[in-house]
């Protein structure tokens, strides 16, 4: 991996801060979709909920020049179409001339912070609407976690369908993370992978604004994955596939992925930590399998 210089990207920032704009507006754009017709998107948006855990290393994503390090590499991989994350790291890959020629999704409602008791009131505390027009980025990415007893989501709800009104009218895709989620008897909240589940919060998803014409889906692989294919009839609107955690059986993510990847409204993946910090070290590796998935 290129080492990343961080005592220049703090120069930059501190000397020459205009230097990120800058870099956003020389920045060469692509289509979302290419020739393929396919989308693989690395995902480091993770860092802004104080999620820096990966497996039993807890603060495995806090190491910023190596986060960025893996993110270059990844983003170097042939079939590799771009990046989502959020501000902050963004402007380093803008700095380092990484995101030239590349998808950009901005990460949009990071306030539900990972473990806080306000975790579903997720406030839209990322990029604005405005914000990703005004960088030249391509797109953005909002999660949706709704909790039927929690009066936190209705809150989420109404700000997701206001950031689908905002995006639509730029003709800016909006890529929508929805999940059904409920808390733990010890408080923790976990997503519900269920089929039903999932196809629920696909249907919610798919209804939030006033038009769903720039609305994309960012959806799991359900528990069981033979019910992927009803799961994704629910909807007309094209879906990736998102990681997660996958622990040690990378193999068996990627046979989920493969056999999902062929439903007709699945056109790609976006997916994080399972690539950019794989069991066995070896990213390189781990994104070249991934995209010869698609």
């Amino acid at each position: 991996m290129t080492n990343v210089d961080v005592s220049e990207l703090v120069r930059l920032r501190t000397q020459c801060p205009e230097a990120i704009a800058e870099a956003a507006a020389r920045r060469p754009r692509r289509a979302l979709l290419g020739d393929s017709g396919r989308l693989m998107i690395v995902a480091a948006d993770h860092p802004a909920r104080g999620a820096l855990g990966v497996g039993g290393a807890r603060l495995a994503m806090a190491n910023r020049a190596d986060l960025l390090e893996r993110l270059c590499l990844a983003l170097s991989r042939p079939g590799v179409d771009g990046v989502l994350a959020t501000a902050d790291i963004l402007d380093d890959l803008l700095l380092l001339g990484a995101l030239d020629g590349k998808v950009v999704m901005g990460s949009m409602n990071r306030g539900g912070l990972q473990g806080a008791v306000f975790e579903l009131d997720d406030r839209f505390t990322g990029h604005r609407a405005e914000d990703i027009e005004r960088l030249n980025f391509d797109a953005g990415k909002l999660l949706l976690r709704i909790d039927y007893d929690d009066p936190g989501s209705l809150t989420t709800l109404e700000t997701t369908a206001r950031a689908v009104d905002d995006m639509a009218a730029r003709r800016l895709p909006l890529f929508v993370e929805p999940f059904i989620s409920r808390r733990g008897p010890d408080g923790r909240l976990g997503n519900d992978l269920s089929a039903e589940a999932v196809t629920r919060s696909i249907a919610i998803a798919s209804g939030l604004g006033g038009t769903s014409a720039y609305t994309w889906l960012k959806v799991p692989v359900t528990d069981n994955p033979d019910d992927m294919a009803e799961v994704m009839e629910t909807s007309t609107l094209p879906a990736v596939l998102l990681g997660g955690e996958v622990g040690d059986d990378q193999d068996g993510a990627y046979e989920k992925w493969r056999g999902a990847l062929q439903l007709p409204t699945v056109r790609g993946l976006v997916v994080g930590r399972s690539l950019l910090y794989p069991a066995d070290g070896d990213v390189a590796a781990a994104v070249d399998t991934a995209v010869g998935l698609l």
